[in-house]
This record gives structure tokens, sequence and C-alpha cells, in this order.
């Protein structure tokens, strides 16, 4: 069994910390992992893309082939759009729905949402104002994770949820509680 994964968004968004978990998660369960390099992180508001494969088998390759990856999980919905040329016919996207501007010529985002909503499995919500309501702030990032908890597959709920206690952990316990329940709001959103 694998899931190749496509993380992306833009620089200071928390797209690292998915990765993160994700590995931690997946070394934690005897998994297989290979990660390409991480682009974009020293640009804060610049592109961050990786490529992100989980096996049970060994992986030769960090590279997603085009057309081949399971899931495209995405903090901005125009960055999701980028990388659709390495979906695979039945990947899924897991997109936040709000944009983060951070160029003068952004596409309108009720075309890109469009485009979005096209794709026979999509799933996205505003991230953003979840964590906010719910008194997480900084937890854009794990609502996302946890709305990608169902669909992984190779990975249970249960070992991202554990994965996101011992990642934040050094933070401490205030932040581990607020990523969990970052990861929870999530999860419960995805209605699985």
């Amino acid at each position: 069994m694998k899931t190749d994964i496509i993380l992306c968004g833009v620089g200071g968004q928390g797209i690292l910390s998915i990765a993160t978990v994700l590995g931690e998660a997946a070394t934690a369960s005897g998994l297989q992992l290979k990660q390409a390099e991480v682009h974009g992180m020293s640009q804060r508001g610049g592109d961050v893309q990786s490529n992100l494969r989980l096996s049970t088998e060994p992986i030769w390759s960090d590279l997603i082939p085009k057309g081949q990856a399971d899931l495209i999980i995405s903090m901005e919905p125009m960055e999701a759009l980028r990388y659709l040329p390495y979906l695979s016919p039945e990947g899924r996207v897991v997109t936040a729905s709000k944009p983060l501007v951070n160029i003068p010529d952004y596409p309108d985002l009720a075309d890109i949402i469009a485009e979005l909503e096209a794709l026979p499995n999509v799933s996205m919500m505003d991230i953003e104002t979840v964590a906010l309501e719910n008194k997480v702030p900084r937890g854009a990032n794990m609502v996302l994770l946890g709305m990608t908890a169902p669909f992984l597959g190779i990975l249970t709920p249960e070992a991202l949820r554990a994965a996101v206690a011992r990642v934040f952990a050094p933070k401490g316990e205030a932040v581990v509680e607020a990523d969990l329940l970052a990861f929870d709001l999530g999860l419960q959103a995805s209605g699985k």
C-alpha cells in the first residue's frame, strides 16, 4: 500500500508542520517514507510545495510523477490548482477555501472555487475561520490535516492525532491541546 501526497501553500502557512506530523505518524507506524525537498520556505508569502510518499514497501524516488498523486493537501486554493497535473484521476484535493492574496494579479476567487468544485473528489473549507472561531488561531494547518485524515488510508486518524501530540510536545501542553482541538475540528468537518 502506498500514498503519494503533494503538500502546497504559501510560505508561513504551516506546510512544514503538516509534513512533520505526517512523517512522524508514518515513522511510528513502521511505514517507508520519502520526502522531496520543501521548496519556497525561505520566502514568507512565496509558493511552498513538497512531495511526500508513504508506503508499506520500499520507495525508490522521492518525486511523484505527474498524474500519480493520491492527495493534494493545500493551504491555499490557487496553489491546489497549480498542482492538479500531478493528481491521479482517482485522487482527492483537500484545500482551504480562503485565499492568501500575495500577488497583485491574483485570479478571481469565484473562478478558482468553481474550478475546484468541478473536480470529482474535493474537500474544501475555510480553515482559518474555523480555527479563529474555536480560539485556535494558529491551528488552521492542523484543521486541514484533520480534514485530510479520513482520506489518507495508509495512516489512521488516531496515528495522526498521536503524532500531533508528539511533534508539538516540546512547545508545551497548551500548544498540544490547541493543535489537537484544531485537528479534531477538521476531522469532524470531513464528515467521516
